[in-house]
């Protein structure tokens, strides 16, 4: 169902598949059965969704990202041109593993640098940010800026993506946060 939503004749869009309004979907993309794209999202050229796969409002999925069954994105996120989730932890092509696809969450508001590779099974908390071409091999906190191969854990970011710095204090807005139990809050 596509209610008031821009949809390019050149994408494919599934029946039982749901659309937000104002929703943009560009060329070659194509979204399978019973996936969900809330509103007010872009998927760039090339994006594959589905089957099963819930994306929230606001998102932006930019070019040449595929989003596998089991793969939950909450509102507000960002996936970076080429960014890769896998679905399974050891494929082999002789070997059918559909049945052991692993779920994969971003929580609200987590943004994915470019080439980053998401190994399923992990959730991306909620404000975190992925370096451009991180492999995330583990879950990430909340706020949390990671980079590397594998992503390791170098600083904290603030709502508004800005790096904090060692007072916690975000440049741009001004908001405080404290550091507790190895993660970090907004005060």
């Amino acid at each position: 169902m596509v209610s008031n939503a821009f949809i390019h004749e050149t994408a494919i869009v599934s029946k039982d598949s749901k659309i937000g309004s104002e929703t943009k979907i560009w060329q070659f993309s194509h979204i399978f059965g019973k996936s969900r794209v809330g509103n007010n999202c872009t998927l760039g050229q090339n994006v594959m969704v589905g089957p099963n796969v819930s994306i929230g409002s606001n998102c932006k999925i930019q070019n040449n990202v595929s989003l596998y069954n089991g793969i939950t994105i909450e509102n507000n996120v960002f996936c970076g041109p080429s960014c890769v989730f896998t679905n399974v932890k050891t494929p082999r092509a002789f070997i059918d593993r559909s049945n052991e696809f692993n779920e994969t969450i971003v929580r609200e508001g987590a943004s994915i640098g470019a080439n980053a590779t998401i190994v399923c099974g992990v959730e991306i908390g909620e404000f975190s940010m992925i370096a451009a071409g991180a492999v995330v091999t583990k879950d990430v906190k909340p706020f949390s800026l990671v980079m590397g191969a594998p992503a390791k854990h170098i600083g904290w970011v603030s709502k508004a993506g800005e790096r904090l710095d060692k007072n916690l204090t975000c440049n741009r807005t001004g908001k405080r946060y404290e550091e507790r139990e190895e993660s970090l809050y907004e005060i």
